[in-house]
């Protein structure tokens, strides 16, 4: 029941405000000691003793990520939804730092694009030091005005997604905004009225009405205000740009790292093939090779069997002495042999 939204609270860009933190944030925020004992029961009223309370702003930190107390209550005004006079009313305040920040952090989720450049841009003028906590669980120095720019420019801060903000040049052809008025135009301005009061002193009365309905002055002031308003369009566009091809190369770089991955893979893959094909090569030449020797073994030995019952034979042809040269002879021992007596020599 704590962490429900309030009944009451609109929907923010077509979904409940506290689905606009990413769902792993939102739970490490409601299990955190921070939200269960501080920020429970908080209202609207009692939520600017809190925020006067930080000392420095961050998402989460740590090996298990914990939320800073900027972020617990960040979740807070999603949940309660104040309203945006108080809301306002936190990023005018001048005394305490950090609920400026917050209050700027809040209006760039949930406000829309006009009010978020009508609001927040005044901020760059801003120059104050806060405390941030990085992802490591360190302090770092940075001023309002760069937690400012980063809430303008970048996609994601605090590890919360920023939502899609138009382009102020958009909104300026579409009549939203008014043309971006830098701060030193004034100090130009004062600049220019000292010069043109300090030649109207030197001449004559003439002179200085000339000077002063001067049109070729009128021209050059002019000139000087454009140039500043195209200057600032410029570094706009320039950062736009930049930021693009920043994306784009973090893009490129994935892929070639997923590529050099497969690749790296299908080599290794390529390699076991290679090692399998040499096994069962080597494997069936040893097969081939015993299998010669077992033949030239068998062949051996089926021509030395013939040979000696050769032998055999013409040694007991010379015991019997039916080898002997003279016909009769052999044939006597032919016929002794066969009765068993001894052979005639």
């Amino acid at each position: 029941m704590a962490n429900r939204t309030d009944p009451l609270a609109k929907n923010i860009r077509g979904t409940n405000p506290q689905n606009l933190v990413e769902t792993i944030v939102r739970k490490k925020i409601h299990d955190h000691t921070f939200w269960k004992e501080q920020c429970f029961g908080l209202t609207a009223e009692t939520l600017v003793d809190k925020a006067m309370e930080l000392d420095h702003v961050g998402g989460t930190f740590g090996g298990n990520r914990k939320p800073t107390p900027f972020l617990c209550l960040v979740l807070k005004m999603l949940q309660i939804q104040p309203e945006k006079e108080i809301v306002v009313e936190f990023i005018k305040n001048d005394d305490y730092k950090y609920v400026r920040v917050l209050g700027a952090f809040y209006l760039r989720l949930t406000g829309s694009d006009a009010d978020v450049y009508r609001y927040l841009e005044p901020l760059y003028n801003d120059y104050r030091k806060v405390r941030q906590k990085l992802a490591d669980g360190r302090f770092s120095l940075t001023h309002v005005d760069e937690v400012i720019e980063e809430l303008l420019t970048k996609d994601y801060s605090c590890d919360i997604a920023m939502p899609r903000l138009k382009k102020r040049c958009t909104l300026e052809q579409n009549g939203v905004l008014e043309p971006r008025k830098s701060v030193l135009e004034d100090d130009f301005e004062e600049e220019e009225e000292k010069e043109e009061n300090e030649g109207m002193a030197d001449g004559s009365e003439d002179e200085k009405d000339h000077h002063r309905r001067s049109p070729e002055r009128e021209r050059e002031r002019d000139r000087r205000r454009d140039s500043h308003r195209h200057r600032d369009r410029d570094y706009d566009r320039d950062y736009d740009m930049d930021r693009d091809y920043d994306r784009d190369r973090g893009r490129g770089r994935d892929r070639d790292r997923e590529r050099d991955h497969y690749r790296g893979r299908d080599r290794e893959r390529e390699r076991d093939r290679e090692g399998d094909r040499r096994d069962r090569a080597r494997r069936r030449s040893r097969s081939r090779s015993r299998d010669r020797k077992r033949r030239d073994s068998d062949d051996d030995r089926d021509r030395e069997e013939p040979k000696k019952k050769k032998e055999k034979k013409e040694k007991k042809m010379r015991e019997d002495g039916t080898d002997h040269p003279d016909p009769e002879i052999a044939e006597a021992n032919k016929l002794r042999a066969s009765l068993g007596l001894k052979p005639l020599r």
